[in-house]
């Protein structure tokens, strides 16, 4: 059975080079994976009277579309030193009301890409931390931090650093055993029960 993971990309912005990285990822995936992508355009601003109104329907679709995923992976841009509000807002929803989590006991990846030196390291800290809160599995090997993008980009979008290429690939691999394993021992303690 095929491992399903889900791409989310922290840029809203069309160009995105976090966008273009999970665009990179669908093309090396483990022969056995399936990578989509959800579009985080559409989700408001967390507020809790619309919460409790019911989830806008941007919202359910990303909480359906992680709770469907055996896996997940994130491509984070780094906004002043942190990861950007926008992924910080979905995921703030996602996460609510509480009890309701799609991501706990769920594989996560992290991977980025910014026009910066230091790539996005401390975006990625900050998400870490954001996901064990979520109590999220998150691959901590390889590190996929691709700094100076716009150098490692071509004009018509693919990334030609055979480095950051060779990096995801064995991020996504790394991450497609994790979820291998977690499936596995479910289906154990599933079986003793």
């Amino acid at each position: 059975m095929p491992v399903k993971i889900l791409g989310i990309a922290g840029s809203l912005r069309q160009g995105s080079y976090n966008r273009r990285l999970l665009d990179v990822a669908a093309s090396l995936l483990p022969a056995d994976a399936t990578l989509e992508i959800f579009d985080l355009h559409g989700i408001p601003l967390y507020n809790q009277d619309v919460e409790r109104a019911g989830l806008p329907e941007p919202v359910r679709a990303m909480k359906e579309a992680v709770r469907r995923a055996d896996a997940v992976l994130i491509a984070t841009p780094e906004h002043n030193w942190s990861i950007p509000g926008v992924l910080k807002n979905a995921l703030d929803w996602v996460s609510r009301p509480p009890g309701d989590n799609p991501f706990r006991g769920k594989p996560v990846a992290i991977m980025g890409a910014s026009t910066g030196l230091m790539g996005t390291v401390r975006a990625q800290l900050h998400l870490r931390q954001v996901l064990a809160y979520l109590e999220a599995y998150t691959v901590t090997r390889p590190e996929v931090l691709v700094a100076q993008a716009a150098e490692r980009f071509d004009a018509e979008g693919r990334l030609i650093d055979p480095t950051a290429r060779q990096l995801i690939a064995d991020l996504l691999q790394a991450l497609y055993e994790l979820t291998v394993r977690l499936q596995a021992g479910e289906r154990m303690v599933s079986a003793r029960q």
